[in-house]
């Protein structure tokens, strides 16, 4: 079973998705092929593909930068230039982490890389990027400048996360705050800046910008949490990938952490399963999922993930707003850590 999409993520996807086919034409066409591809645009041979067809991602980014821009009162059109931004720049990340991940189906469909190859699929994360900035100058709101400020510092931050993911890899120390500080870069950076993105390009207030910062960083990291917990025993048809994705390629990612640090039988013989280097079969894999079970690295995630969406909902009711775009900035934080396994 999985959760109800809000209706704002599906309105900010039928609003924001011709601004960015409108961008995606613009790029070369060997580049154009690989972005529309994974963008859910295009099949593999660049033939263009209707709505639902491509497995395009939520639009959970554009949806919050939509809000964003109304609660500074302003229509959510204005917002759509920093929409487009942060999920081309989310995209570009993903198109890189599949890369790094060896990950080989993402939203139901091949990757792009084992489609067009790793040069070709890098390639096309960068033009991404460089699209995203493209979109926040061309529409010469009163403060697009910072507002690309606003993106560059988090796509650093994302950057750190990513690097210190990979870093983990070549680790048997990992803490626990360690990896929720990664996970603040690598996915709650992105969130805090889809959530005040849209204030900043309006020239807004500051305070609203900032409360709404704080929120997104909430979500960001419940939403990681959620993540982790679904990349161990979420359904591919919830996930887009193949079950135990994550512990077949030994991520280290926030249950795990948890349950290699308390120190516990089930931690201790965890880690032995991880530092194992042959190919887990599904019989490794299964244990694995028992021993994080058995150590407390679920329930930990779990209890955090509502920890942080307890937070992100006060950040939400201590900063100025409609109430009616607080209320469907809370329908989108309570889709976030309610996805199903």
């Amino acid at each position: 079973m999985t959760a109800t999409m809000p209706a704002g993520v599906t309105a900010a996807r039928d609003l924001v998705g011709p601004a960015i086919a409108t961008l995606v034409d613009r790029l070369s066409p060997e580049v154009r092929i690989v972005a529309a591809y994974h963008l859910g645009l295009a099949d593999a041979d660049g033939r263009p593909l209707g709505p639902g067809q491509g497995g395009s991602g939520k639009a959970l980014r554009p949806a919050l930068a939509l809000l964003s821009a109304r609660a500074a009162g302003v229509a959510p059109e204005r917002g759509v230039a920093p929409a487009v931004a942060v999920e081309l720049v989310h995209n570009f990340s993903l198109l890189h982490d599949d890369i790094m991940d060896a990950d080989t189906e993402r939203r139901h469909r091949p990757t792009a890389w084992t489609v067009f190859g790793i040069g070709a699929a890098i390639l096309a994360g960068d033009a991404l990027l460089a699209l995203a900035q493209d979109a926040l100058l061309e529409d010469l709101a009163p403060q697009s400048p910072w507002a690309v400020r606003c993106l560059s510092a988090a796509v650093q931050r994302l950057i750190a996360g990513q690097a210190a993911d990979l870093a983990f890899e070549r680790r048997d120390d990992v803490t626990v705050a360690e990896c929720l500080e990664m996970a603040g870069g690598k996915t709650a950076a992105l969130m805090a800046c889809a959530c005040s993105i849209g204030v900043i390009h309006v020239g807004g207030p500051a305070e609203l910008a900032m409360g709404l910062a704080a929120f997104g960083s909430h979500i960001g990291l419940a939403f990681q949490l959620t993540d982790d917990l679904l990349g161990i025993w979420g359904a591919p048809e919830v996930t887009g990938k193949p079950v135990h994705s994550d512990l077949r390629a030994r991520k280290k990612s926030l249950p795990v952490v948890a349950a290699l640090a308390t120190g516990s039988e089930p931690g201790r013989e965890l880690g032995e399963l991880m530092a194992d280097h042959r190919s887990p079969s599904e019989q490794d894999l299964l244990r694995a999922a028992r021993l994080i079970e058995e150590a407390g690295g679920r329930q930990w995630a779990e209890s955090e993930a509502d920890t942080h969406m307890s937070l992100a909902v006060r950040c939400l009711a201590e900063t100025d707003m409609p109430d009616d775009v607080r209320a469907e900035f809370t329908a989108i934080a309570n889709f976030i850590t309610s996805r199903q396994c």
